[in-house]
This record gives C-alpha cells, sequence and structure tokens, in this order.
C-alpha cells in the first residue's frame, strides 16, 4: 500500500535524475513524456491508504493458552452463558440446541485506528441449511449482556460484524449462505432476525465457512473513519474483499467480545483467536481538522449512497484501468509522433 506508493516515487526520482544528467541527449520534450508517464502510473496503482505501521496490543487480543481469560478482577477477557475455554479454543457454543456464548474483553479499547484479525471456527454434525446460527464480531459500549443477536442484546451501540449459517428469511434466493455483514447501532436500531438484518446492513458477501478442513480468518480494520471487512476462508492465505465502506463513525473506549448463538439448529462455534492491532497512519493537517470532532454516537455517513454493491466496485475498478490504460497510450503516441518529427529532420 503505502509501500508501493514510496517505491513508485523513489523510481520518478531515479528517472528524473537520470534525465536530468544526460539534457543533451534527451529532449525536453521526451523527458516531461517519460515524467508524466511514470506519474500517471504512480497515482494509477497506488493505494489510496496512507503509509501505516501496526503494533499487536496483547492486552486486547485473544490467543492460546488462554492466560488472560477468567473470571477475576485481573484476567482481561470474561466469559458468559456456555461459553467454555479448552486448550484448542474458545468454544461459544456447542453443537446443541438452545445455546448462547460469549467472551468479552474487560479493558476498553481507546484506539483511534485497529485493525482485529479473527481466527475462527463453524462445524457440526448438521447439514447444509441444517445448522445454525452462527456467530459475531462485536465492538460496543455493552458487553455481558445476553440476547437474541447472535447471543448478545438487540438494539446495541456499536459495530457489529456477522457470520450468519442460517436464512431466516424464506425468499433467500439472491443470498448464498453462510453469509458475512455488518451493521453499526446507535442503542435504537434493532436487528431484524426474520429478515436476516438486510433492512440494517452496511454490505456484505457469501462466506462457505462451514466444515472446513483448512482455517478460517476474520479481517476487521477501522482507518480513518471507514470500516474493512475481508475473509480468508480458501486455505489459500489471501484476503477476500467483502466490504469497504467510508464515512463510518464509531466512538473510542468501546469493548471488543465474540458471541454465538443456537436455536433448534445447532453448531459449534470455536474461537481460536482475536489479535488487536494498533495501527499508526500518517493524515494530512486537513485530515486531522476534519477528525478533530470527538464521536459520541456511532453513525455512518450517507449509508445510502455512500455503500457500492460488488457491481459497482467491479465497474469502478474496471473504468480506472482503462482510464490508465488510456493515458498510457496518449502518451506512447505523443511520444511515436515526437520521434517520427524528429526522423524527418535528418532528411
Amino acid at each position: 500500500m503505502g509501500v508501493k506508493v514510496t517505491v513508485q516515487w523513489a523510481g520518478f526520482r531515479a528517472t528524473m535524475a537520470a534525465a536530468s544528467s544526460s539534457r543533451k541527449k534527451m529532449p525536453l520534450k521526451f523527458r516531461w513524456t517519460i515524467a508524466f508517464l511514470v506519474v500517471t502510473l504512480s497515482l494509477c496503482f497506488a493505494d489510496d491508504d496512507h503509509e501505516m505501521e501496526e503494533f499487536l496490543k496483547r492486552e486486547h487480543s485473544l490467543s492460546k493458552p488462554y492466560q488472560g481469560v477468567g473470571s477475576s478482577s485481573s484476567s482481561h477477557w470474561e466469559l458468559m452463558g456456555d461459553a467454555m475455554v479448552t486448550t484448542e479454543q474458545v468454544r461459544l457454543t456447542p453443537d446443541m440446541q438452545s445455546r448462547q456464548g460469549a467472551i468479552w474483553s474487560r479493558i476498553p479499547c481507546h484506539l483511534k485506528d485497529w485493525e482485529v484479525q479473527v481466527h475462527f471456527k463453524i462445524h457440526g454434525q448438521g447439514k447444509k441449511n441444517l445448522n445454525g446460527d452462527g456467530l459475531a464480531i462485536w465492538y460496543t459500549k455493552e458487553r455481558m449482556q445476553k440476547g437474541p443477536v447472535f447471543g448478545n442484546k438487540d438494539n446495541f451501540t456499536g459495530l457489529g460484524v456477522f457470520v450468519d449459517t442460517y436464512p431466516n428469511e424464506e425468499k433467500h434466493i439472491e443470498r448464498i449462505f453462510p453469509f458475512v455483514l455488518a451493521m453499526v447501532g446507535n442503542g435504537t436500531i434493532s436487528y431484524d432476525h426474520e429478515r436476516d438484518g438486510r433492512p440494517t446492513e452496511l454490505g456484505g458477501c457469501n462466506a462457505m465457512v462451514r466444515n472446513l478442513k483448512h482455517d478460517s480468518f476474520l479481517f476487521i480494520r477501522y482507518v480513518r473513519r471507514r470500516l474493512t471487512v475481508m475473509i480468508d476462508i480458501d486455505g489459500q492465505h489471501e484476503w477476500r474483499d467483502c466490504l469497504d465502506l467510508p464515512g463510518v463513525r464509531l466512538p473510542q473506549g468501546y469493548y471488543f467480545g465474540a458471541s454465538a448463538i443456537t436455536g433448534d439448529l445447532s453448531d459449534n462455534h470455536d474461537i481460536i483467536s482475536m489479535k488487536l492491532y494498533q495501527l499508526t497512519v500518517l493524515r494530512s493537517k486537513k485530515e486531522e481538522e476534519e477528525e478533530e470532532d470527538v464521536i459520541t454516537i456511532p453513525s455512518v455517513d450517507n449509508m445510502d449512497d455512500e455503500g457500492m454493491s460488488g457491481i459497482a466496485i467491479f465497474f469502478t475498478v474496471l473504468f480506472s484501468m482503462l482510464g490508465c490504460i488510456f493515458l498510457i497510450v496518449i502518451g506512447l503516441v505523443v511520444y511515436s509522433h515526437w520521434n517520427e518529427n524528429r526522423r524527418k529532420r535528418f532528411y
């Protein structure tokens, strides 16, 4: 991301230096053509993310051998409901009916930019669409409160990312389950269980995560008020885009957690690890001024306009690439025309 931009501009400086040292050999017009092409490529293929560094925050992370889990006041994580710790995972629910469990951090997170990587596993004896109901990853004001939303309370305040494994809505032809989706709540918005959360979802993707023989991961990043969700479920150690939305406003000082629930259908819902990283991001002066306001209530700017469907993202990327190719072709035509005129001067 940021490294790519740095490398490209380093190449640009080297190109310009070489051009400067050979001015007698290279005409001015041609030097500017080369510079134009280099800058165009840099802008086209550079990511809009700034350079960033990440630091693991152990007090907010959960991993083997789960020494920080317990009921004492000194522990960093607390279990709720049917959740239990084993040597291999934190099992939120067993593959049994009518169970719900959760694990919550005791320490509020005051990071401005962060990233959480969740290693999880969902498995059970049920066949396709005869299993349920799914698990959720939370960053919310409330903690340790049972409820119907994947084992957490409804009308929550904060962010919920859900791995929904069972379709409740009868007309679900256009959506393949399991499905990963995200929702931001302000304390008054209810999750529509019967419609699988569609009225309030920010976006999502299908993710075939049940009974996998390889590891499955969920990636949630919040940086510069932009929420990004990705998954790695194919065993290739590659992230796949699921959701990318700007204008998401999340207050600091909320709690991370994970929960799951079963009903008439069931599954084992396991958390192997949750690792939180602090991101240090270089901001422009303008961005710092825009983000000076303290966020007190979670919200999403222009939710109906900002969200992009998968088709919209595809065509945006396609036309961006075509625009870059067009600029490169124009540059080559200009150079070819100059070179042809240069040859004519010798006759």
